[in-house]
């Protein structure tokens, strides 16, 4: 005996689609600063005002990164452009200073400074995307450190360094 077809097809969004957009909620919440609960706590200032500063540095070295991929192969910069405004976006979310307009010059990196470009586009967009994975690593291993705020914007951008490093490795193959 074989069972009737179901008499109406579910209506809604899928499940899919809820978790994408709820995904997105959350980074756009996770960028919002956000400092008032964090500075509360005396003891933790120190430690929030010091992973505040260093996620600014690499993010501003992860923009110089984007930079001289972009110098050295500017075929890929409108690919690379909306990776590298999110990477300026947090930049600022962390307190840090970035050039939003300049994409022809590397800046120095988290260590001061810029490593050479490989000279294939491939190549380059691998050491980009290894790069984001890494930076995304340190940053979710830093969570346990730092206070809730601070926390939540660290686990934002970490989630946002992993889809960047996801999209520069797609069309790889």
């Amino acid at each position: 005996m074989s069972y009737p077809p179901p008499l109406r097809v579910p209506s809604g969004p899928r499940r899919r689609a809820l978790l994408v957009s709820a995904a997105g909620a959350a980074l756009l919440a996770g960028c919002t600063g956000g400092r008032e609960s964090e500075e509360s706590a005396a003891g933790s200032q120190s430690v929030t005002r010091k992973a505040r500063a260093l996620a600014a540095r690499e993010s501003a070295g992860m923009v110089g990164r984007y930079d001289a991929v972009i110098a050295t192969h500017p075929q890929v910069a409108e690919r690379l452009g909306p990776l590298r405004a999110e990477v300026v976006r947090h930049t600022e979310a962390f307190g840090g200073t970035s050039a939003k307009g300049s994409t022809g010059t590397a800046s120095p990196s988290a260590s001061g400074a810029v490593s050479p470009t490989p000279a294939t586009e491939k190549d380059a967009l691998a050491e980009l995307a290894a790069a984001e994975r890494a930076l995304s690593d340190r940053r979710m291993a830093a969570l346990l450190d730092v206070p809730g705020e601070l926390a939540r914007l660290l686990a934002s951008v970490a989630a946002a360094g992993a889809a960047h490093a996801y999209l520069l490795t797609e069309d790889a193959g």
